[in-house]
């Protein structure tokens, strides 16, 4: 493993200031489920099952819900310490099918949410066209999710022509299942050059049998077969993998989105990380679904997934890192540029140097004590672009998103 960057962690008369963190993953209209998907509906239960709950909930929302839903999320993303989002964004279209006017209003409704809170937002509209390897055609369920080829890149045209200081606009391939192969190749051909790409890939067993019984090959490898992977790509999950596919990943420059507090709650497995860090992967993390809202809880659970399975201690570390915590850290701020498109170094979150769980902390264990000692929150502050967005805790809008949220919720658990 290549020897950790230094983890830029300063002790101010404010508290203990270090970067903000990335959130490489995210489906906002999820959180208005959390905690929902908890009730046994098969013996078998597994992410396939758990669909169907997304499935109806996805089916009650327009603009207004998701803009509520949002905005409450990236308030609390912000408080938990997360400056920028990447949101893999597939809710396009009415629920039957029909583009809104204008075809953008969903993408619309999360840009007015991100523009409101002030974190930094990485939009990746889907392209999702089918319902499986076999090329069989969306379902009812999913037609909201669908474009052809040209429908997509209108989309995204629109999109990236909007960007700034705060927006960028990548593309996400929903996944190998969902997209042919003949599209996937349109799509990357026509895109710029700098443009970011994200996928769901690997994420279940089924998924790499799949792949392996259609197009012959596990779904990693076969991408790094097809598909001109490099530093702008970001596979998200890429849970199943085989030494050849972590070898693969690691020199192809891609970043890995980690969401162990969705890939534990949907059953999906553990990602190989030793193996990925030994190999000199870059990685990041993400809230997913959002069943948790907090990079702490990202790590720890990444870290804790590895001892469990391992049987020992202190799993992510190397020569030049003994620190987890500061190993974790630097992980996630390595990637953040590569994933997110943003640059930029002027965000940054302050933790509570006064509280009891910091108490006596140095620099060489702030980063240790933060993710491992307790649940408390110890964000005190929060800067995006320097601007000061969250003091003593809670962000600007804290309680004006809570109570629009409040509204869309009672909405969506009516119907």
């Amino acid at each position: 493993m290549p020897d950790a960057p230094t983890v830029p962690i300063q002790r101010t008369s404010a508290g203990w200031r270090l970067p903000g963190i990335a959130n490489l993953h995210s489906h906002a209209f999820q959180r208005a489920m959390a905690g929902l998907a908890e009730m046994q509906t098969d013996p078998a239960d597994s992410f396939w099952t758990w669909r169907e709950t997304m499935y109806r909930m996805a089916a009650r929302f327009d603009p207004d819900a998701l803009r509520a839903v949002a905005t409450q999320l990236y308030v609390e993303m912000l408080e938990a310490g997360y400056t920028t989002v990447c949101e893999f964004h597939y809710l396009h279209h009415a629920p039957d099918g029909r583009p809104y006017a204008p075809a953008s209003a969903m993408a619309d409704a999360l840009i007015e949410a991100a523009e409101a809170t002030g974190i930094r937002l990485t939009l990746l509209p889907v392209l999702y066209m089918a319902g499986g390897f076999d090329g069989r055609a969306l379902d009812a369920r999913q037609r909201r999710f669908g474009h052809d080829v040209d429908g997509y890149l209108r989309l995204f045209s629109d999109l990236h022509a909007r960007q700034g200081a705060g927006l960028r606009v990548g593309c996400a391939l929903h996944s190998l299942r969902a997209v042919p192969a003949d599209a996937m190749d349109a799509v990357l051909a026509a895109l710029p050059r700098d443009a970011r790409v994200h996928i769901h890939i690997a994420e279940q067993v089924a998924e790499v049998d799949g792949c392996v019984a259609v197009r012959g090959a596990r779904p990693v490898a076969w991408l790094l077969d097809h598909a001109p992977v490099d530093a702008r790509w970001t596979l998200v999950h890429a849970t199943h993998l085989d030494a050849g596919e972590i070898a693969g990943i690691a020199a192809s420059g891609a970043t890995v989105a980690l969401c162990p507090t969705t890939e534990a709650n949907l059953g999906d497995g553990l990602f190989p990380l030793r193996a990925y860090l030994d190999a000199g992967g870059a990685w990041g993390i993400g809230s997913d679904s959002h069943a948790s809202v907090s990079p702490v809880e990202e790590l720890r659970w990444l870290e804790y997934g590895q001892r469990l399975v391992g049987h020992r201690r202190n799993v992510a570390v190397g020569p030049a890192s003994p620190s987890v915590g500061a190993t974790l850290l630097a992980g996630v701020w390595a990637s953040a540029a590569a994933s997110t498109g943003f640059a930029e170094a002027d965000d940054a979150i302050v933790l509570d140097a006064d509280a009891p769980l910091l108490a006596g902390a140095t620099p060489a264990d702030v980063a240790d004590r933060w993710l491992f000692a307790g649940n408390r929150p110890l964000v005190r502050e929060v800067e995006v672009g320097g601007e000061r967005l969250v003091v003593d805790g809670r962000h600007r809008l804290h309680a004006q998103a809570a109570h629009g949220h409040a509204g869309a919720m009672r909405r969506l658990l009516a119907q």
